[in-house]
């Protein structure tokens, strides 16, 4: 068994450097894109403008928690299939009706 799935089961995953890498930079482009709504807001800009910002941070968020969830079914939820362990259907559809929403 490799460790990253190992560590799946006690509810922590393990990720490469590349892996957290990636998963940071997307989050500091998130972080810069709503430093940029507050500055639009301070400098009283247009309510459209702002409004399209918004839309494009929520795709972003969107875009990472897909990539999360990837991840997430090729390494830990393929593991507790492999050991036949019920409570991960019951997490993947937990997971399935929160990003439904």
């Amino acid at each position: 068994m490799n460790k990253e799935k190992e560590c799946c089961r006690n509810k922590k995953t393990v990720r490469s450097e590349t892996e957290k890498k990636t998963i940071n930079n997307r989050l500091n482009r998130i972080e810069g894109q709503i430093r940029g709504i507050k500055n639009m807001v301070l400098d009283d800009r247009y309510c459209n403008d702002i409004l399209i910002q918004l839309s494009a941070i929520e795709s972003s968020i969107k875009s990472l928690s897909m990539h999360i969830l990837e991840n997430h079914l090729y390494s830990c939820i393929t593991d507790g299939i492999e050991k036949n362990d019920p409570e991960v259907i019951d997490e993947l559809m937990s997971l399935f009706k929160r990003f439904n929403k």
